[in-house]
């Protein structure tokens, strides 16, 4: 069961859904959505997945909308401000459970602006990327990350082409997985739950 929550970034308001098993859990988990541009909100397909996946690995969870989706407060700002906002979605989750192991994931414009975040915050462990937008953005924060990092990518995929991400992941540190699912595009419909047992496979490894 997901309780609605709101937390601050700066001088606005987030919304989120949180949710902690009954018995301490070892892990928490902050799941980062789509372009907010083009319809991407906490409710997307993947983020679903991803979030009920981990919720069943015993993992506790916060989704969120970035600011200005929803009921988040403040406007889209070209995923610059929001690495702030993933930032404050990783202290609200400590705050409400203090986990040993924190896991940042997200999808698409997500994953790119959660695992920049990720990448910068020491309170953070893992990495998990679905759909890394490789031809609009730069990823070579990863490279420098030195963090375990998981990358999912569908081979119709043409925002998350496959040879870019094996050369990036080439010189990213180890442990680092890339998982290319067959006949998947960018939008996993259908698909959402291979993408989702990757990410807990890898954080059970």
């Amino acid at each position: 069961m997901e309780e609605h929550i709101t937390f601050p970034v700066g001088d606005i308001t987030l919304e989120g859904l949180f949710s902690s098993p009954a018995e301490t859990p070892a892990m928490g988990a902050v799941i980062c959505h789509p372009h907010p541009q083009y319809g991407g909100e906490m409710r997307n397909n993947v983020v679903s997945a991803l979030t009920a996946a981990f919720q069943e690995a015993g993992i506790a969870t916060l989704r969120f909308n970035f600011r200005g989706v929803g009921q988040s407060g403040g406007s889209h700002a070209e995923g610059e401000a929001e690495v702030e906002d993933v930032k404050a979605a990783v202290t609200d989750l400590l705050n409400r459970q203090a986990v040993s192991r924190v896991i940042v994931s997200g999808y698409s414009f997500g994953s790119i602006v959660g695992l920049r975040a990720g990448a910068e915050d020491e309170r953070v462990h893992q990495l998990i990327g679905v759909a890394l937008p490789i031809g609009f953005r730069d990823p070579s924060f990863l490279v420098t990350a030195h963090k375990p990092t998981l990358l999912i990518s569908g081979d119709n995929d043409n925002f998350s082409p496959i040879p870019g991400l094996q050369e990036l992941v080439e010189k990213m540190s180890e442990p680092k997985k890339l998982v290319v699912l067959p006949g998947v595009d960018h939008f996993f419909l259908g698909q959402e739950g291979a993408a989702a047992k990757a990410a807990v496979d890898f954080l059970q490894q």
